[in-house]
């Protein structure tokens, strides 16, 4: 955001900050106006949904009427609300799209990152300005970290040639990886975006898939594509594709290639063996970026058989020009139920006894 929106969105805000009582425990009242009447609907949500949603996780009372809001609450937790809404607010004045409930999510976690990383007076001045890192495509716009290790990952990948991302599934590893790789091609900084990863079934026995090599991996690389698609207009990935700026490569085609001005993504590699991900890692050539991707807690490989990219995180730790992020059940951002479902397979696999399930019996109705 440029300094003219964030002057804009800040002084678009009436009645900031609270007048916080002697009593600290006492609850506060938080008002906020805004000046557009339809970019707050956009902030507010359908029905509410997203006032919902901040009253549920920040334990505060909030009424919408028009562009007023008021928010109730303790004091920290009314002002960190407060500091959610105006980053929504900023948002949706740069970017004017709805939000979602994972752009809620994402806005009450920086707020909070913000709270523990600058001082008070700092987060005071810069309520509505981004801290988390971002990244640009032309489709797609901005696109900015929901949680740390979102972050960290971001900063990491602008920072080095071969990058390290393991988690469980609902991340954004390989998703947020697709979108700095179309974003450098865009930008001119590679030439090439090369996507791979090893044919491995998931527990099944697929048998022979006909048709040319594309053909036989598509199915495996699905998951690229969806957020290739997210990323560049349909017509620039098939354009790509038919001139091979854009490349489908098989882990096991690799062997022999040097990969010079080109991003290369290697996906589910906690399926690779030693072997392969050893030949995959020296194929990297002169202006090229490698970014490897897997949950170490899904490996397909047959019994016994030791995964590559565990090998190769643990191989690999100190060297220079090498990332690795590690994410865990609580960044997963696809959707708060896959978190709960990530923790409570993590739970059990640890003997951790009760896994973070909701201690109210009664089912919660959908925001």
């Amino acid at each position: 955001m440029s300094a003219a929106d964030g002057a804009g969105a800040r002084g678009a805000l009436k009645g900031r900050g609270p007048a916080r009582p002697a009593g600290q425990d006492e609850a506060v009242e938080v008002p906020l106006t805004f000046d557009d009447n339809r970019l707050a609907s956009l902030v507010f949500g359908q029905y509410d949904q997203n006032v919902a949603h901040i009253e549920r996780r920040l334990d505060v009372t909030a009424t919408a009427l028009g562009n007023h809001l008021v928010i109730k609450g303790s004091p920290d937790a009314a002002e960190k609300a407060r500091r959610v809404f105006q980053k929504l607010y900023a948002r949706v004045r740069t970017g004017g799209s709805t939000l979602t409930l994972g752009d809620v999510d994402g806005a009450i976690r920086e707020a909070t990152a913000q709270a523990t990383l600058f001082p008070a007076e700092t987060i005071a001045a810069e309520a509505d300005k981004p801290h988390f890192e971002q990244i640009a495509t032309r489709k797609r716009g901005a696109v900015r970290a929901r949680n740390p290790a979102q972050d960290e990952y971001i900063k990491l990948l602008r920072t080095n040639e071969l990058v390290f991302a393991e988690g469980p599934a609902g991340t954004g590893k390989t998703w947020l990886a697709v979108g700095h790789a179309v974003s450098l091609l865009e930008q001119g900084h590679a030439e090439r975006l090369i996507l791979s990863r090893p044919a491995v079934e998931a527990g099944e026995r697929l048998g022979f898939l006909p048709g040319d090599m594309r053909e036989k991996v598509d199915p495996y690389l699905r998951p690229i594509y969806d957020a290739l698609y997210d990323f560049m207009e349909a017509r620039h990935v098939d354009r790509g594709l038919q001139t091979g700026t854009i490349e489908i490569a098989p882990l096991a085609f690799m062997r022999g290639r040097t990969l010079t001005n080109a991003v290369v993504l290697l996906d589910e590699a906690q399926n690779t063996t030693s072997m392969q991900m050893k030949m995959f890692l020296t194929r990297l050539g002169e202006g090229s970026r490698m970014i490897i991707t897997g949950d170490p807690s899904q490996i397909d490989l047959p019994p016994g058989q030791k995964s590559g990219l565990v090998e190769a995180v643990s191989v690999l730790e100190g060297v220079e020009g090498i990332g690795h992020v590690r994410f865990r059940d609580v960044d997963v951002v696809r959707h708060d139920l896959v978190r709960r479902i990530v923790t409570a397979y993590e739970s059990a696999a640890h003997g951790a006894g009760e896994a973070d399930r909701n201690p109210n019996p009664r089912r919660r109705p959908l925001a």
